[in-house]
This record gives C-alpha cells, sequence and structure tokens, in this order.
C-alpha cells in the first residue's frame, strides 16, 4: 500500500495577513469577522455549519477556563446533522490540498473551534462523541509545545 503523505493543517486568526503558504483558507466561524472585506479574507470556503453554535459560543466566551468541557460540546454539536455538509466539505478540501488553513475571528489563540477541528482532520476520523485518549494525547502535547515557546 503506497504511503500516504500528511496534509498541513495550520489555525490562524482571520485578521493576520494572507501567506502564499496558507493554502486553502477556510474561515470556521459562523458570523463574518468585522471590519474585515471578503477580498482580504481570501477564502476558498466558509464553513459556517462548522462553528459552534451561539449558546455554546457565549457560554465559553463567559467561561474560558472550561475548555475541555467545551471541546466535549462542540465535538457533540459536529456530530449533529446541520454539520455534516460542512464538515464533508472541510475533509474534501483536507484530502484535495497540500496545504489547509483553518480560519477563526477570537482572541484566544490556543482555546477555540478551529484547533478541534484541526485535531479531528490530523487524526482523519470523524467527530467523535467525547474526548477519547487520542484526542486529548494530541491536545497535550500542542498545550505544552506552546508552553516551550
Amino acid at each position: 500500500m503506497p504511503e500516504r503523505k500528511a496534509m498541513a493543517v495550520a489555525v490562524k486568526r482571520v485578521y493576520e495577513p494572507v501567506s502564499g503558504s496558507d493554502g486553502a483558507r477556510v474561515l470556521v466561524d459562523r458570523l463574518w469577522p468585522r471590519g474585515l472585506s471578503k477580498g482580504e479574507a481570501a477564502l476558498a470556503a466558509w464553513l459556517r455549519d462548522l462553528a459552534p453554535s451561539d449558546d455554546l459560543r457565549k457560554w465559553y466566551h463567559a467561561q474560558p477556563q472550561q475548555w475541555v468541557l467545551f471541546r466535549k460540546r462542540y465535538l457533540k454539536e459536529l456530530s449533529l446533522p446541520q454539520a455534516q455538509n460542512d464538515l464533508e466539505q472541510l475533509y474534501d478540501l483536507a484530502r484535495s490540498r497540500k496545504r489547509l488553513t483553518l480560519l477563526y475571528a477570537s482572541k484566544n489563540e490556543t482555546h477555540n473551534n478551529a484547533v478541534v477541528l484541526k485535531e479531528l482532520l490530523e487524526g482523519a476520523r470523524k467527530p467523535p462523541t467525547g474526548t477519547g485518549g487520542g484526542i486529548l494525547k494530541a491536545m497535550r502535547s500542542r498545550e505544552a509545545a506552546v508552553r516551550r515557546r
């Protein structure tokens, strides 16, 4: 069986400048970012239905220390029928591109929905209903890498 090349997935604030190394730029927020034109965003896709629900987003914004619980609830939302079309489109983009950049507007650069989606893509699996050991291990190693910076 031929070896499958790993696709590079990046996570970036939508307000950061566009870079040639971004690859396909995909906005994964429900609302359009304030003060940004569609031309400036340079998107391959805007997948609104991959964003957390308004209720979950507002809950997490008020309680940012609840990252693990937010993540678990968000993964559960991604398993709902309304997210399936956008989730399939995201997987299709990931399979067809060498590089993919998930864009978000949140000021929290380490704990946001794009980070969760990156973990899903890197695990090449559908959203689980919980926070299984593999995802938790990936989360811990990513957080350790952030602390070393």
